[in-house]
């Protein structure tokens, strides 16, 4: 009965959460970021401001859930993230809250957007106000996310592109590697994992699972690029990037017990 009890206190909580991430993004939109457009007339200090505003919030929210008991959290990798500037991090993506976690973690983050969200309601105002960067045009993409990062911004990137099935493979997409290669820049590897696995892709938010659940995001390594930028064919270089990127997540996530070893 105590069980059960609190498996259903968990599933209200969890609605109770997305409410409040709902009408959080609502509110920043309605009230914060339009004084920030009124006061700070500078447009790339009224982007870093907007971002610092849902760095802050997104900490909140995490410790929200924390102090809700719907989630416990294990952030080691904060330590690397907290004084990283113009890094591209990069992870692999088994749930739907990796980028608010993410987000929570490092200053002045930067992160690549399905363009459908901009027509998102509740979060339509928040990417705007942040200068998020959009996945519709491909060939701008790489040159805002070589902007951003020159601009000392820390560009967040799923290279799987979508969140991934637990216990499957992964997927990578050649986004993560092109990014790199047109910037010049490296990785800060992370890992995230998610036990019991929830809030996934072919999860609705109350396939609460029966014990709480504990995310845990963990530095991995620095991953140089100078070899690839040395290839005599971008694209080349782009499918070996992406290759190899995926060899050791998959060994990585393999070694942790998350994903199945056939390709």
């Amino acid at each position: 009965m105590k069980q059960q009890l609190n498996h259903a206190y968990r599933i209200v909580g969890t609605g109770f959460c997305f409410v409040c991430f709902g009408i959080g993004g609502v509110l920043l939109s309605l009230s914060i970021f339009p004084l920030q457009r009124l006061f700070i007339r500078d447009v790339q200090q009224r982007k870093l401001s907007a971002r610092r505003t849902v760095h802050r919030t997104f900490r909140f929210f995490i410790g929200l859930m924390r102090t809700l008991r719907i989630f416990h959290f294990d952030f080691s990798a904060e330590a690397q993230l907290k004084h990283c500037q113009g890094q591209i991090i990069i992870a692999n993506h088994p749930s739907l809250i990796d980028v608010v976690a993410l987000i929570a973690m490092t200053p002045n983050a930067d992160c690549v957007v399905k363009a459908q969200l901009f027509r998102n309601p509740f979060m339509r105002g928040v990417i705007t106000s942040t200068g998020y960067i959009s996945n519709s045009d491909p060939d701008k993409l790489l040159d805002d996310c070589a902007a951003s990062l020159q601009a000392g911004n820390n560009l967040i990137i799923f290279p799987e592109g979508t969140r991934s099935t637990p216990g499957q493979p992964l997927q990578f997409q050649r986004g993560a590697a092109n990014i790199a290669l047109r910037s010049g820049r490296g990785y800060l590897a992370l890992s995230i994992c998610c036990q019991p696995s929830t809030l996934t892709k072919q999860e609705q938010w109350y396939n609460v699972p029966a014990t709480r659940p504990t995310l845990a995001i963990r530095f991995l390594k620095h991953i140089h690029i100078d070899e690839y930028c040395t290839m005599s064919s971008p694209s080349l270089a782009a499918r070996q990037l992406t290759r190899d990127l995926h060899t050791f997540y998959q060994q990585v996530l393999h070694h942790n017990g998350q994903v199945e070893t056939r390709t």
